[in-house]
């Protein structure tokens, strides 16, 4: 049995992410795999939420994706497996899309069928948990690049980033993905960034970050 989730105890600074519920997702995606079919998503290719004008959901089984707003791209959340798409946007998908952040597998089936599984099985209270999980990671994105300073988002960002699979984060430099989840411009990231690096409290290597030393309250202590 998968005890990641339960290892972790929620405080006020933990992060979201940091409480993942694996063991419901887990436990969702046994029931679930009879009834799908399994694919391969290559890097940068987007999962559609609907074929053939069947609305259908994703059961992310390995790999990456990034959760994306229409219209302007910006990345409201990334998620590696286990994780399932599509099943807490029922109503607004359309604002929605995703993109693989690596080569990914995949099962899909319609989200119908995914309801009555559900509800068939009596499967809510691990369902709820990933609807928790899920909305709350969408809120925290939103309200940290909302209602802070611009060194502030990318500290956040840079945790965040700390945190993602290696196949992600090692792939990926530290502006751009910043970049990708916030308003801020290039190069007032690729300013702080470098202050950080030079003052020893990150490690990068060509604009990969490799660890995060300590990071400081304010921009100010950084110089």
């Amino acid at each position: 049995m998968n005890t990641r989730m339960t290892a972790v105890k929620a405080g006020p600074n933990t992060s979201s992410l940091a409480l993942k519920p694996f063991a419901d997702i887990e436990k969702l995606i046994a029931h679930l795999r009879p009834f799908t079919e399994t694919l391969t998503v290559n890097k940068g290719e987007v999962v559609h939420y609907y074929e053939a004008d069947v609305r259908q959901c994703w059961l992310l089984l390995k790999g990456s994706v990034a959760l994306h707003r229409r219209g302007d791209g910006v990345v409201l959340n990334s998620e590696s497996a286990p994780f399932i798409l599509g099943v807490s946007s029922q109503l607004c998908s359309e604002h929605l899309y995703a993109r693989a952040l690596e080569d990914s597998e995949v099962a899909r089936m319609p989200l119908e069928l995914f309801n009555q599984i559900i509800a068939n099985d009596g499967l809510w209270e691990y369902f709820s948990r990933l609807l928790i999980y899920t909305v709350s990671r969408i809120y925290e994105h939103c309200s940290q690049i909302s209602q802070m300073s611009a060194y502030d988002i990318i500290r956040v960002q840079l945790v965040e980033l700390l945190q993602e699979p290696d196949s992600v984060r090692l792939n990926t430099t530290a502006a751009a993905y910043i970049k990708s989840r916030t308003y801020l411009s290039r190069s007032g990231i690729m300013r702080i960034l470098s202050e950080l690096r030079t003052g020893g409290y990150i490690t990068m290597q060509r604009g990969v970050l490799l660890d995060i030393h300590h990071l400081p309250q304010n921009i100010d202590a950084a110089v």
